[in-house]
C-alpha cells in the first residue's frame, strides 16, 4: 500500500503546514511496501549491471534510475536512454552534453558507463545515493497528486540551490533553469511572466527573466538562489500568484493571497516590484 500525503490545507497556509509535516510524512512514505519492495529490488540487482543495455533492459531497475533525476516519461524511450548513457559526459559530442535537459547529463555521469572502465554500479554505496533521489522525487509525486503547485514548490527548493553553487556564468545558470519545465514554471508564475514569453529567442528569454528577477531580488543572478531567505522569497511569491491565478472559483482564496501580497507591499518588500 502506498502512503499518501496529507494536505488538508491549500495556498501558502497549506505550503506552511506540508513544510512542518515533511519529515514524518516523507518516512511514513519511504516505509510503504511499495517504495520498500522497490529498494529491495534496486539494491539487489544494480550491482551486476555492468553496461548501459543491461540497465535499459530492466524496466524496474530504469524507472529507479529515471525516477531519481525526474525522467520517468522517458520510460519508453529505451534507445535514446541507451545513447544518452553509453555516450558518458567526457566528450563535447556525448548526446547529454548536447541536450538543454541537465538532468539527462547528471543521469549519464551519475553511471558512468560511457565515461569509466567500471561504472558506477560497482561502487559500494551506489545504491544509496541513487535511491535517496529516487524517494525525494516519488514523495514529491506523490505531494503533488494532491497538489500540483506543492509538488513545483518542491522541485525548486530542491533543485535551485544546486544551480546556484555551480561554478558557471550567470547566463548559462539560467539556461539551466529554463531548460527544465518545472523550475520554469515556476519562475514564470513568480515573476508574472506570461507562458508566451517561451516563443521569444532564447537569449532574450533569459534578459526578460533577469530583469524581473532583479526587481524581485534585487540581482540577476540565480546565484542568489543559494540564500535560503531569497527562495524562500521566491516560493512564497510563486505559491501566492499561483493561488491568485487559480482561484477564480474560490473569492476568499483569491481575497487571503492579495491580502499577503498587499501587506508585503505596504512594509516595502522587494516583493511589491513585483505587482
Amino acid at each position: 500500500m502506498s502512503y499518501t500525503p496529507v494536505i488538508p490545507l491549500s495556498g501558502y497556509a497549506g505550503w506552511k503546514m506540508l513544510g512542518r509535516t515533511m519529515e514524518r510524512q516523507q518516512a511514513a512514505f519511504v516505509a510503504s511496501a511499495s517504495v520498500q519492495r522497490t529498494e529491495e529490488y534496486f539494491r539487489e540487482k544494480i550491482g551486476g549491471i555492468t553496461t548501459a543495455e543491461d540497465l535499459v533492459n530492466d524496466r524496474r531497475l530504469l524507472e529507479v534510475a529515471l525516477g531519481a533525476f525526474g525522467l520517468s516519461d522517458d520510460i519508453n524511450n529505451k534507445y535514446f536512454i541507451k545513447k544518452v548513457l553509453s555516450e558518458g559526459t567526457l566528450s563535447d559530442d556525448a548526446l547529454a552534453n548536447k541536450l538543454s535537459n541537465k538532468a539527462y547529463l547528471e543521469l549519464s555521469k551519475a553511471f558512468g558507463f560511457g565515461d569509466f572502465d567500471t561504472p558506477s554500479t560497482k561502487i559500494s554505496d551506489f545504491a544509496d545515493k541513487i535511491l535517496a533521489k529516487y524517494k525525494t522525487r516519488q514523495f514529491e509525486i506523490a505531494v503533488g497528486e494532491t497538489n500540483e503547485s506543492y509538488r513545483l514548490a518542491l522541485n525548486a527548493q530542491r533543485e535551485l540551490p544546486v544551480i546556484a553553487a555551480k561554478d558557471s556564468s550567470e547566463t548559462t545558470k539560467w539556461f539551466n533553469i529554463l531548460g527544465s519545465e518545472p523550475l520554469r514554471t515556476v519562475m514564470e508564475t513568480a515573476l508574472g511572466l506570461p507562458t508566451s514569453i517561451g516563443a521569444l529567442d532564447l537569449d532574450q528569454q533569459v534578459v526578460a527573466f533577469k530583469k524581473k528577477a532583479s526587481s524581485l531580488l534585487g540581482t540577476s543572478d540565480p546565484a542568489k538562489f543559494g540564500d535560503p531567505e531569497a527562495l524562500d522569497k521566491l516560493v512564497k511569491t510563486y505559491l501566492l500568484r499561483d493561488s491568485l491565478s487559480n482561484s477564480g472559483s474560490s473569492t476568499a482564496g483569491s481575497s487571503a493571497a492579495l491580502q499577503i501580497l498587499q501587506n508585503s507591499q505596504s512594509r516595502g518588500s522587494t516583493l511589491s516590484l513585483l505587482l
